[in-house]
């Protein structure tokens, strides 16, 4: 998972190493399928968390493929709000975040 600021769709230093560190792995891999799934808080209403969540997983695709993943295997998706465990609209930092699967082999 890569962590986000709330309302924030821009990617941190520390999900940046993150990213980094796990190219660097996956770099010796046969990549076959990589899922980003953009997810967002309860917090403002769920257009702009959809929103949100459309900008954070372009943003993890872009910097695992510019980190040397192959573009043609991501699959990248959006769930804006939906699932998020704070009902009441309480800033929670685990719904901030991209979820990352990785399907691959070593070569």
């Amino acid at each position: 998972d890569i962590y986000f600021a709330e309302k924030d769709g821009r990617l941190t230093d520390a999900a940046l190493r993150a990213i980094d560190a796990a190219a660097g792995v996956l770099r010796t891999c046969d990549v076959r399928r990589v899922q980003v799934l953009g997810l967002a808080d309860a917090t403002g209403g769920s257009e702009a968390n959809m929103t949100l969540s459309q900008r954070r997983a372009p943003a993890v695709a872009e910097a695992l493929t510019g980190a040397g993943l192959p573009a043609p295997a991501f699959d990248v998706s959006a769930g804006g709000d939906a699932g998020a465990p704070t009902a009441h609209g309480l800033a929670e930092p685990l719904p901030r975040r991209t979820e990352v699967v990785v399907d691959a082999r070593p070569r």
